[in-house]
């Protein structure tokens, strides 16, 4: 790698791991490695595993240190953009009202610029990635969460205090199933990997117990059984995906249920901000492509706007790299 090069560092902070690459001015990843994170542990203990992580980086490639323009970080929120302080994550619990832009700019040297992961990777898809092209974008992840960003014009949209775009926690159903966060029938409730697996293993269990299923099959039929080896405590989205590759009916019913719940939200989010492009990220975004026609045939049902077929559904590019990408985009914005 040439020295001459604009290179930004990117740290991917997470509650088990900590993650640093090396990120070009088009959005490649040059290289990369991670450390465990302590995330129960002090503070100080939480700081030198980011720390070490940064190093390695650099002693790795030395020789483009003098090309860095600042090192951008992810972290889980809450946090507060504006200062870089992380405020109380529960997902790293070491840190309450931590100053990390301020620690690793005090030990680097390097302006450092904070975000949460919703954010960043939605603005490396803007910059780099699905986004190109668009000016507006609205960015979700799905997985064990479900976490959002909105990009206006290459720039994040962080509301009034830093909070806003929390789009997995929109309630679609106030008598829905209680989410983490503590409301009530927030997308993530049903959407998120977590939630699938749920409603899968309590379709298995009506099942079980009925003398006979309207939909023609028993729980006994279920690959998911096999797939799990009768241990429903094993049963995860992942598991559900399989047996769907493998057809098996309750699986895709679960499934094509899950599109009708993303419809549903997916029209309030058009109503509210008809962004130019939505993205799908996340370790369930591939899966759920496969539904995005029954999406889009339930957006008819749900979106006030009559023009919601102009705006294109599209997966990222970034997958499990999009929170180095993400927070190198940060320096970039």
């Amino acid at each position: 790698m040439g020295a001459t090069r604009t290179i930004t560092l990117g740290v991917d902070i997470g509650g088990t791991k900590v993650a640093a690459g090396l990120v070009d001015a088009e959005g490649t990843i040059l290289f990369q490695t991670r450390v465990a994170m302590p995330a129960r542990e002090s503070a100080e203990a939480g700081f030198a595993a980011v720390r070490t992580c940064i190093e390695s980086v650099f002693a790795a490639h030395p020789e483009e240190r003098a090309g860095f323009t600042g090192i951008g970080i992810c972290a889980p929120g809450p946090l507060d953009p504006v200062t870089g302080v992380i405020l109380n994550p529960p997902n790293v619990p070491c840190w309450r009202n931590f100053p990390l832009a301020a620690e690793v700019q005090r030990v680097f040297g390097l302006a450092a610029r904070v975000d949460n992961d919703g954010n960043a990777a939605a603005l490396a898809e803007a910059i780099w990635g699905a986004g190109v092209g668009y000016r507006n974008v609205f960015y979700a992840t799905l997985g064990t969460g479900i976490g959002t960003g909105i990009v206006f014009d290459r720039r994040i949209y962080h509301g009034r205090t830093g909070s806003a775009a929390e789009g997995g926690h929109e309630t679609i159903d106030y008598n829905g199933p209680q989410c983490g966060c503590g409301k009530r029938g927030c997308i993530e409730a049903y959407c998120s990997g977590p939630a699938i697996a749920r409603r899968a293993r309590e379709r298995l269990s009506e099942l079980r117990h009925a003398a006979s299923s309207p939909t023609g099959f028993g729980s006994a039929e279920s690959k998911i059984l096999a797939l799990v080896d009768g241990n429903m405590d094993a049963l995860n989205a992942e598991i559900v995906a399989e047996a769907f590759r493998l057809g098996d009916p309750l699986a895709t019913e679960v499934l094509r249920e899950t599109a009708d719940f993303l419809a549903i939200w997916a029209g309030n989010i058009i109503d509210l901000l008809e962004p130019d492009v939505f993205i799908f990220g996340g370790g369930l975004a591939e899966l759920m492509s496969t539904f995005f026609w029954r999406i889009r045939e339930q957006l008819a049902k749900w979106c006030v706007n009559q023009r919601f077929a102009e705006i294109p559904m599209v997966l990222a590019k970034y997958g499990s790299d999009a929170g180095i990408a993400g927070a190198a985009a940060l320096c970039r914005s």
